[in-house]
């Protein structure tokens, strides 16, 4: 069984459900609030209170707040479970290396959501129009979905997420849980290494692969500019004015455009490398540590490492591709060839080992070497003698270097996202070739 949410644009059928809505929301976060600050807060760390514990307690507030009652029960519930799924959430971005804090409280505009697990809502995609559905929230009323993707044959609602945007914009996101048609992934022992891709992450390039392929980054310069130019709105602006609001909501709008761009490109790599190959490879980065000790932050945070290693497992599962995560320790360093590390700083874009003498571009060195530890990994090749070697006298004659030899190898970004995954392979093994 697998579990998927599908998000959709919504719009309240009225001003009166919006209003309602959004009461409901801000009394979820009271709940909220309440709970965190009165129980989980005093709480000794050894000695948290259950979300069970906390969620009985829910009748007794009731009484002693009426108006809480307003809002349907398993939303109260889910309010006061998101403290223990907040608390999880916080545990992996440490793990990750980040710096984290402590749970906070909730002020109005960081709450923005309520959620109905299992009942309380009616979703009905026979409406008799095109790309149409609605969904009837107990205690709230209808919203009206842009229905621009069909839930999947028999499947099975486990809760539904409405949600107010900072843009102002309405989502309603729908769970799901059903038997998916996914290809089985092939077995290892079938596995060939020609079938198989090392890929390095990069800044200058945001993907180099072992078939010496690279794309760029995406050309972000005009959203930016865009960003800053609200920015600059809204701090002309008297704080909590309608014309605050009104610059803060396309501020969230050019955010938000920028952040469905990276997504679109990272979706389309993925689908393409996880069709194309049995197994693709790629390191497993700590974004966290890399943020605090560099000082290019800014431009670690736009290439979205993370969300891209996320997106290839997760399209890994829906293709039928194994997707390994090996240690990025030493893959720049080391050569493919013969093992020997070499330190080289940033400015220097090729290759050339001390030891062997085998050249090529750095980065074409770093995904051969990360496909040589993945081939190990998984298993698909268990005698590591000489698989160097053969990796390395694989390499394309030419690859694409930061001195501009053959710029055209680096597909750019614009060429992956407005053509789609589709036609991905046929695009970029054309500019190989050229």
């Amino acid at each position: 069984m697998v579990e998927e949410a599908f998000k959709y644009a919504a719009k309240p059928e009225d001003t009166s459900t919006a209003k309602s809505a959004w009461k409901a929301i801000q009394t979820c976060r009271q709940v909220h609030n309440h709970a965190l600050t009165q129980e989980y807060k005093p709480a000794p760390d050894y000695d948290k209170p259950s979300y069970t514990t906390m969620q009985n307690k829910l009748p007794e507030w009731k009484r002693e707040w009426p108006e809480w009652g307003s809002v349907y029960s398993k939303c109260l519930q889910m309010a006061v479970r998101r403290i223990k799924n907040s608390e999880s959430v916080l545990d992996s971005l440490e793990e990750r290396g980040f710096d984290v804090g402590k749970l906070k409280w909730k002020s109005p505009r960081e709450y923005r959501s309520i959620t109905y697990n299992q009942s309380g809502f009616d979703v009905d995609s026979n409406t008799g129009r095109t790309d149409h559905a609605t969904v009837e929230f107990s205690k709230i009323g209808t919203f009206h979905l842009n229905f621009h993707r069909p839930l999947p044959d028999g499947s099975d609602i486990k809760e539904v997420i409405l949600k107010k945007q900072k843009t102002g914009d309405w989502t309603v996101s729908i769970m799901v849980e059903y038997d998916a048609d996914y290809p089985e992934k092939p077995a290892v022992a079938d596995i060939d290494v020609e079938d198989t891709v090392g890929i390095d992450l990069g800044i200058t390039k945001f993907i180099h692969d072992s078939d010496g392929r690279a794309f760029r980054p995406l050309d972000e310069e005009e959203d930016r500019e865009r960003i800053d130019k609200r920015h600059q709105s809204v701090s002309r602006k008297e704080h909590e004015s309608n014309n605050w609001n009104k610059a803060r909501q396309q501020l969230a709008r050019a955010y938000k455009r920028l952040s469905n761009k990276r997504k679109a490109y990272r979706e389309a790599l993925a689908n393409a490398y996880t069709k194309q190959y049995d197994a693709v490879f790629l390191e497993d980065l700590n974004v966290g540590s890399m943020m605090k000790q560099n000082g290019n932050s800014r431009n670690i945070a736009s290439m979205s490492w993370y969300e891209t290693l996320q997106t290839f497992q997760r399209f890994g599962e829906k293709n039928g591709c194994h997707v390994v995560l090996v240690p990025p320790d030493g893959t720049t360093k080391r050569c493919v060839k013969c093992g020997v590390e070499s330190d080289k700083p940033l400015w220097v874009r090729e290759h050339s080992c001390p030891s062997c003498g085998f050249e090529t571009d750095r980065d074409q060195n770093a995904a051969l070497e990360v496909q040589r530890l993945g081939l190990l990994e998984l298993g698909v090749v268990e005698d590591e003698s000489g698989l160097g070697q053969e990796l390395a006298e694989s390499t394309p004659a030419e690859t694409g270097t930061a001195a501009g030899s053959r710029q055209r190898d680096v597909v750019p970004a614009s060429a992956v996202v407005d053509t789609g995954s589709p036609t991905l392979n046929e695009r970029t093994a054309l500019a190989v070739s050229e």
